[in-house]
């Protein structure tokens, strides 16, 4: 039995909504709440089968409570660690939208670890410097190992790429198995394991109570000297003053930080406890490995849409919300 309609609680344009209905394919009809009056916006809510959103504050404090009937509540973001959880009624079922934006953050990881690896900025700020390094080696990609924490849509993305690069792929994941194409996949409890075989560790794993300053100062003390860190997931994951030291003392270590511990869409503003872009070996980009063109964000509507259809005709929708990822 098909549920009620898919209630979009943020504005959507034309292509945005021709995309949503043809992936909804006749599941239900798509509401906008953006063009409904109050009354209109409570009778849509508590009739919804699923409702999509990309924060919990689009929807005004009272109305949460009038979506326990819904079958699904979809993030439009892979993270939801800065979801309003408590504040949900008990028992509704949230998914993220896992894997949404896998090939451009892939894309991104696969950028700075060439970058890293090829001393591309090192040797730009040197040019200009007047200094002419080219005897200076770089280093070959291929032949090593790229480790990969939270082997999820983004991991599983990158490892194609790291794999095309020549790289020996070792992930870990929850399950401590997989499908997808690696050389080695262990779980959690095999975290040194990983840290110490890779040239080069991606962290694409969500922020929960389990993966919070995970990657402390043991750990990346774990790491091969020369490794190449890079962070796509959330800042929190790796503790910011034990990282920081670690690069001052392991010159040949770099850190790509992509995820930040204070962002301006989480926290309302961007901050570091420790000044991370004076430091030579540190590679820095604005958190926009998923903010891609026009053709993308549609993708990712597509596919948040397309779980909400399995919500909808009654399907266990994908990338349902643990948990330990409920941290707020």
């Amino acid at each position: 039995m098909v549920a009620g309609p898919l209630v979009v609680a943020f504005a959507l344009d034309d292509a945005q909504r021709t995309t949503a209905t043809e992936a909804l394919d006749g599941a239900g009809d798509l509401i906008c709440l953006r063009e409904l009056d109050d009354a209109g916006r409570e009778a849509a809510l508590r009739d919804a089968g699923a409702v999509l959103i990309w924060h919990t504050k689009q929807l005004k404090p009272h109305e949460l409570a009038l979506i326990g009937g819904a079958r699904l509540l979809q993030s439009m973001t892979a993270g939801v660690d800065f979801l309003q959880f408590s504040a949900l009624p008990d028992g509704l079922a949230v998914a993220s939208n896992g894997g949404a934006y896998a090939e451009p953050m892939a894309e991104h990881a696969l950028a700075m670890a060439l970058a890293a690896a090829k001393r591309l900025l090192v040797e730009h700020a040197a040019l200009g410097a007047g200094r002419f390094n080219q005897m200076v080696p770089n280093r070959m990609l291929a032949g090593g190992v790229c480790g990969i924490f939270g082997f999820g849509g983004i991991g599983v993305a990158t490892a194609k790429l790291m794999r095309a690069m020549g790289m020996r792929i070792h992930a870990i994941n929850r399950r401590g198995f997989t499908d997808a194409a690696v050389d080695w996949i262990g779980g959690l409890d095999q975290l040194d394991t990983l840290l110490a075989c890779a040239d080069v560790l991606l962290i694409s794993a969500p922020l929960t109570h389990t993966t919070r300053g995970l990657f402390d100062a043991a750990a990346l003390a774990r790491m091969k000297p020369d490794a190449i860190l890079i962070n796509l997931a959330r800042g929190e994951l790796i503790d910011e003053a034990a990282l920081f030291a670690h690069l001052q003392t392991h010159p040949g270590f770099t850190a790509c930080i992509d995820a930040w511990w204070v962002e301006p869409a989480r926290h309302g503003r961007f901050a570091m406890d420790r000044p991370f872009m004076t430091l030579p070996n540190v590679i820095g980009s604005p958190h926009n490995s998923a903010t891609v063109s026009a053709e993308w964000r549609l993708l990712a509507l597509r596919r948040a849409v397309e779980n909400c259809r399995r919500a909808l005709l009654g399907e266990a929708p994908w990338f349902l919300v643990r948990d330990e990822e409920k941290l707020a």
